[in-house]
């Protein structure tokens, strides 16, 4: 089942030591990362080594980003010193999610469904700069009503440097619309994309019980297709084999 189309994008508003990994090549629901890691010896050049800025310098960031942003998406700074912005994030999901219903059966209990979300959707959100990536997983799932484990999850910063794409997974405490300002509006710079852990091996403990049926049936349709296409492969095989002898055997 699919997610429906109407309910793919949206604006949202958020107010209020991390892994890395490196690579282009997707990976699949059981293996690590097929494609070979791209590793720099200068990759901490990417990270900023200053964390803060005076409200002088943020006042001034937030008017440079301002002047050169295209989609209006335009950041404000409160007398406070906190400034709140926009970002938006790329679902990138391959396993299928746990979605409310709006729907409850038997004792009031709200029905839940496993959908998959459509690949490369992107959602908007309004964000302070206090809020933390952990928060903005949370906001993404309370977007699309997914009721699964926010640790079954992690945002993703990805830029381009010398025509390679690199991808660094982003630490819970981080401040996503920090990164945002400093990057500037261009996602080609910076963009995030959410997507499942990447830790090398499914975790299964975080997974109900449910949801671990729903993943049963769905390698189970799997298996199926994989043996059909397999047999309709080797039949035409056949087919054709049979064909070439009677070629060069001739009428009998």
């Amino acid at each position: 089942m699919t997610w429906n189309s109407t309910m793919s994008s949206g604006y949202s508003s958020l107010e209020e030591d991390s892994e890395e990994y490196f690579f282009t090549a997707r990976t699949s629901f059981f293996k690590k990362p097929s494609g070979k890691v791209t590793e720099s010896k200068d990759v901490e050049k990417e990270r900023e080594l200053r964390t803060e800025f005076s409200r002088e310098e943020i006042r001034q960031k937030i008017e440079l980003y301002n002047s050169v942003t295209r989609d209006h998406l335009k950041m404000t700074l409160s007398q406070t010193g906190v400034y709140t912005g926009f970002v938006k994030v790329q679902m990138d999901l391959r396993r299928p999610v746990t979605v409310r219903g709006g729907q409850k059966g038997a004792g009031g209990v709200v029905v839940e469904e496993a959908f998959y979300l459509p690949r490369g959707v992107t959602n908007t959100l309004h964000i302070s700069s206090n809020n933390t990536v952990k928060q903005v997983i949370v906001a993404l799932l309370n977007k699309f009503t997914v009721a699964d484990n926010p640790a079954k999850y992690a945002l993703y910063k990805r830029y381009r440097r010398e025509e390679q794409v690199y991808v660094c997974k982003l630490a819970d405490g981080e401040q996503p619309l920090f990164l945002r300002l400093v990057a500037g509006p261009d996602t080609d710079k910076l963009s995030f994309v959410l997507r499942e852990q990447q830790t090398g091996e499914v975790m299964w403990d975080a997974f109900s019980i449910p949801e671990l049926r729903n993943f049963l049936r769905i390698l189970d349709k799997e298996e199926d297709e994989q043996r059909e296409a397999m047999i309709r492969r080797y039949e035409a095989y056949r087919q054709r084999l049979q064909e070439a002898l009677r070629e060069v055997r001739g009428p009998s």
